[in-house]
């Protein structure tokens, strides 16, 4: 569970990974039960960066502390007076939650719940942007709980977590040696793949991995192969950076990211459109530029990138048909569709898949790992080595230079050495039952490695938070022993 519509997903603390994606995320805990509309993610839960709006700090003192003059400090503050007067009417929900939410979390549900929360008093506000708040508040007189909450851009509700409070989770120390960083990667789940190595321009050197070549579920680092398509596309001249384009109800995907909750016509550039692909995992971005290269050109990048075997991702799924395979009329939709060839696929997604918009499906009741092995993205550890390498490359080019600030913007809370290393590159990924986390970084005296981190668990979920820490910590300590 986490404090916004997934963004990110993806990947550690600054974004949200999230396969799963919910734009209205809800736990509530109280009185020792817990209601909740989930999402996976590959981030763990240390404070994050916030999108599109500055961040200010914390009101020092509990009896000082009041809401700000923001968008989301006005919700907050009618939140705070309608729970003065348990039940809330489903009448007053419907006017403040905006509607995906309550698709997602019905209104009525969404009431009973918050009667359980009473005898609300404001501790403080740790984070607070226009569209976001961070607080602490103690509930019911004793428990003391955090509060984050998100509204969409017409000032609605969109996102709402309460949890209890307490420290924040925190990245183990890293392990000194190669079989330390292997053991703290093989404690994650039950199949793990892994990759150390240098780069040397095209060339992926390996010097510390498990089952390496092997491909494997990538959740969101598929947005790595888009991102790929994009460059080459912009390099050719067919596209530009400044390129508008415009979100449109048949782009809109389910979160991680922020983008389904703009209204249809609203203009982004190219540029920001990757931005939010990357760094926050946007699903609905990654529809877009899809839609704008098309998925030949994606499935073409796969190639050209040096995919050892990119007939595993033909036809190349778009997030909103991964959700509704995963979703809609489960497992029967699914099974149909892996009984097909390429072809057969290709014509279930325009003639049936394409059709279901993902704002109907239930996110929420997908809590267990589905088709983790055959319905998915692939790649290996090696694949992503050469997909970093080819990015690279292009990165060097003149026009493409804004790749790397794409990249680098969510750094995935690795935080190496800043004296030793330059700004690390990340994207990560999950979904119930897969979690990876792949990093590029150069140090200071021009030498690149790669870390590549993949685990899977096709039977059961496994705790996101902890495997994620776990992974961040191994992924420290290989890039420290591989730059030695």
């Amino acid at each position: 569970m986490f404090i916004r519509p997934c963004p990110h997903t993806d990947g550690p603390a600054r974004s949200r990974d999230s396969l799963t994606g919910w734009r209205a995320a809800l736990a509530l805990t109280t009185a020792g039960t817990l209601a909740a509309a989930g999402c996976a993610s590959s981030s763990p839960q240390p404070g994050a960066g916030q999108h599109g709006a500055d961040q200010h700090g914390a009101t020092p003192a509990a009896h000082t502390a009041s809401f700000p003059h923001t968008p989301a400090g006005t919700q907050a503050s009618w939140l705070f007076g309608a729970e003065k007067n348990p039940p809330i009417p489903v009448s007053e929900l419907t006017k403040h939650f905006d509607s995906t939410f309550l698709t997602q979390v019905p209104a009525a549900k969404l009431s009973a719940t918050l009667a359980g929360v009473s005898k609300l008093q404001l501790d403080s506000v740790s984070n607070s942007t226009q569209a976001s708040l961070a607080f602490e508040v103690t509930a019911n007189g004793s428990s003391k709980l955090n509060v984050s909450l998100v509204v969409d851009s017409h000032g609605l509700i969109s996102g709402l977590l309460l949890k209890p409070a307490g420290p924040p989770p925190t990245v183990p120390a890293s392990p000194a040696s190669w079989s330390g960083v292997t053991q703290e990667v093989r404690s994650v789940a039950p199949q793990v793949h892994f990759l150390a190595a240098s780069v040397d321009g095209g060339a992926c050197r390996p010097i510390q991995a498990i089952g390496a070549n092997t491909p494997a579920p990538l959740g969101s680092a598929f947005k790595l192969y888009v991102l790929d398509a994009l460059a080459r596309a912009i390099a050719a001249g067919q596209v530009s950076w400044n390129q508008q384009l415009t979100v449109t109800s048949a782009v809109k995907s389910l979160p991680s990211g922020t983008l389904q909750n703009e209204p249809d016509g609203t203009k982004l550039s190219v540029r920001q459109v990757a931005t939010d692909m990357i760094s926050i995992s946007d699903n609905t971005a990654a529809n877009m530029l899809i839609a704008l290269v098309g998925r030949g050109a994606v499935e073409a990048a796969a190639r050209e990138t040096g995919m050892a075997d990119p007939s595993l991702d033909v036809p190349f799924l778009n997030t909103s048909e991964l959700f509704v395979l995963k979703l809609d009329d489960w497992p029967k939709l699914a099974d149909r569709y892996l009984s097909q060839n390429a072809a057969g696929r290709q014509a279930m997604l325009s003639r049936t898949i394409d059709h279901v918009s993902p704002s109907t499906l239930d996110a929420p009741g997908w809590t267990a790992p589905r088709d983790i092995g055959s319905l998915e993205w692939f790649a290996s550890p090696t694949d992503i080595c050469h997909v970093y390498a080819s990015l690279a490359a292009l990165a060097r080019q003149p026009k493409l230079a804004p790749l790397a600030q794409v990249l680098e913007k969510n750094p995935g809370d690795v935080n190496l050495p800043s004296g030793q290393w330059q700004p690390d590159w990340f994207k990560g990924g999950s979904e119930p039952g897969v979690l990876t986390l792949n990093y590029l970084a150069t140090t200071r005296s021009g030498h690149t490695y790669l870390v590549s981190e993949m685990a899977a668990n096709p039977a059961t979920a496994f705790a996101q938070t902890p495997a994620t820490l776990k992974l961040i910590s191994a992924a420290r300590g290989a890039f420290a022993l591989a730059s030695r």
